[in-house]
């Protein structure tokens, strides 16, 4: 079973001010998102990563660069593109609230498998899920079935992964909140994946420390716990 923590950057002054950041270079967090990305590190001291994987984005190399302060051990660290920022196209950077009234956001609102962000650099919302979800799949097979790592992206990028977890149809994962600096987390199996967490901004994570050495957790069951069991 490989554990996949997904985290949202920390807050950034486009988030605060309500605007489309998208793939604009050089937007950072504010001190509220240093104060977010700072705590998180706190709570994932007890969880062993193996690797954390980044958006290429600024403020997400920025969330885990503050969230991996003062570990004990070092943790490899990989940039992959391929859970980066949706392209918005001729939205970046925009006003949400301008945007609300472009008869576009209700396609993006109610129907976003049909959505395709205007312009060059515009990109369908489903093209965004399947490199984000092939790029989780691929991360799984190469860190392994035991491996416990993050990968530190953006909203709809972690609301579409969730929803392929979930069985969800990608016009359904607006249903999905995933707050700045929140934490989701999906074990994958070999049958399915199991949601563990969503849009977590405070829990303790210190149950998704796996065990190492001699005591090492036995194999995860693929099957679901009819009933739905005692808990982890």
């Amino acid at each position: 079973m490989t554990t996949v923590l997904l985290i949202r950057h920390g807050r950034t002054k486009a988030n605060a001010d309500g605007v489309l950041a998208g793939w604009t270079p050089g937007v950072t967090l504010d001190e509220k998102g240093k104060e977010q990305a700072t705590a998180l590190g706190v709570r994932l001291q007890p969880v062993p990563l193996v690797a954390v994987v980044t958006s290429p984005l600024e403020r997400t190399v920025e969330t885990a660069d503050l969230m991996l302060e003062g570990r004990a051990a070092a943790v490899d660290r990989h940039v992959d593109e391929r859970v980066g920022e949706c392209r918005y196209g001729d939205w970046t950077g925009g006003s949400l609230k301008t945007l609300a009234k472009d008869p576009m956001w209700k396609v993006v609102q109610g129907h976003p498998s049909a959505a395709v962000f205007p312009g060059i650099e515009g990109e369908a919302m489903s093209d965004m899920q399947h490199r984000a979800v092939s790029a989780v799949r691929e991360w799984n097979s190469k860190l392994g079935a035991e491996a416990v790592y993050a990968i530190v992206s953006h909203g709809d990028v972690i609301k579409a992964i969730l929803a392929d977890a979930l069985g969800m149809h990608l016009d359904q994962f607006q249903r999905l909140r995933v707050d700045p600096c929140s934490v989701s987390i999906i074990d994958y199996t070999p049958l399915r994946p199991f949601v563990a967490r969503t849009n977590d901004t405070g829990g303790s994570l210190a149950g998704f420390a796996h065990p190492v050495g001699p005591k090492r957790r036995r194999r995860a069951s693929s099957d679901a716990v009819v009933g739905g069991g005692a808990g982890a």
